[in-house]
């Protein structure tokens, strides 16, 4: 296998450290392992008692039994624990697939997502969200047309990243129902559920509670935003791809971070209360940057994200890679140019999560107010 470059992640360890004003973050506002055991009501000593031994490979079971809750149909034995997102990925791309494999990826996404398969020797074929007036838009239809004979997997991110587009339940019961009918699997990335901005439509549906021919993938990094804690998980009905993944695991983690599992277990105890705080900081955010965008409305389109806290702003005041190296090289603002979604038509990722988002949109109007002159 040779993989090409993680574009995103060479782009963030290049410059995320380095630039005073981050407005491209992909995850939500973090807290210390004190504020986190402050909420959750427990003394810190008991953290301190944690035995840093070896954990279970499928991770610590009270871990398990809390992730699980967060599903209406999943045993405590049907999650497996991961070190982050990204080993799950990788993980599960390895043991499923095969060279000549045909996989759909919605796009655009996180680059694993694709590029795992890519590199196994798959073809990866592209199913595309459109920006339509002022709304992304993602025909489910077109998946009916993009099945080959070999598709062996369908691959969406539900939220997605970096658009905060929202497949509707009615929708993802139309996949479910159309993959299982012709035995294709479904790999799906929701490390944004929970995060829905509009609390008052249906509660989002995880693809593993609505079809057993499928994984979901879950982390701690993004809605909970406790990135830090290097804790994911996947979730599946399929037993054969989860005994396929704890085999695989032995190769590369082997077992988790025996304070980390502790810490995320106590996270998901209050993770309704983390949630909504992290949901609160998004809106205002947005609130914020709503007239940001209506001033400068000559030069951004942006389409209020459905959940998550990052979108996908077009740039339309000339070339996006250029605007985005002045801005980081002129007023020390990071943004993400959608070339490392290798995604064309001008588009920028934004981040509403932290709390100094304020702070950085105000730099960029002061930028824009000069670079207008």
């Amino acid at each position: 296998m040779k993989l090409n470059d993680f574009k995103l992640e060479v782009y963030f360890e290049k410059h995320e450290f380095g630039a005073p004003h981050l407005l491209a973050q992909s995850d939500c506002e973090a807290m210390t392992i004190g504020e986190l055991l402050k909420m959750d009501g427990e003394s810190p000593s008991k953290f301190m008692d944690t035995w840093l031994g070896y954990t279970e490979v499928p991770g610590n079971r009270d871990l398990r039994v809390q992730i699980s809750r967060l599903y209406s149909s999943v045993k405590t034995e049907e999650v497996l624990v991961h070190s982050g997102a990204e080993e799950a990925i990788f993980n599960f791309m390895n043991v499923f697939l095969q060279k000549g494999d045909h996989v759909i990826c919605q796009f655009p996404v996180y680059q694993s997502l694709y590029e795992v398969a890519n590199a196994i020797g798959c073809e990866v074929t592209r199913w595309e969200l459109r920006r339509g007036g002022k709304e992304w838009r993602f025909d489910v239809d077109e998946l009916k047309d993009l099945v080959r004979p070999e598709t062996k997997l369908v691959v969406i991110n539900n939220p997605n990243n970096p658009t905060g587009y929202l497949v509707p339940n009615r929708d993802l019961m139309k996949i479910a129902s159309f993959t299982e009918e012709r035995g294709i699997f479904v790999f799906s990335d929701e490390v944004y559920r929970g995060l829905e901005l509009d609390q008052s439509v249906e509660k989002q549906k995880s693809f593993a509670d609505i079809s057993d021919n499928s994984l979901a993938l879950g982390v701690m990094s993004k809605s909970y935003g406790l990135a830090g804690l290097r804790i994911g998980w996947v979730v599946s009905h399929n037993k054969s791809v989860l005994e396929s993944m704890t085999r695989f695991k032995h190769y590369t983690t082997i077992c988790n971070s025996a304070p980390s599992e502790y810490l995320a277990w106590k996270a998901l105890c209050v993770g309704d209360k983390i949630l909504k705080r992290n949901r609160a900081i998004v809106v205002q955010n947005w609130d914020r940057a709503a007239p940001f965008f209506e001033k400068h409305s000559s030069v951004f389109r942006v389409s209020r994200p459905k959940a998550g806290p990052i979108a996908f702003v077009q740039f339309v005041g000339g070339d996006v890679e250029d605007f985005c190296s002045v801005v980081l090289e002129s007023a020390g603002i990071l943004l993400l140019p959608g070339s490392m979604y290798d995604f064309e038509g001008g588009f920028f990722r934004m981040g509403f999560g932290r709390k100094s988002f304020a702070e950085g949109l105000e730099r960029l109007d002061e930028f824009l107010e000069l670079f207008g002159k």
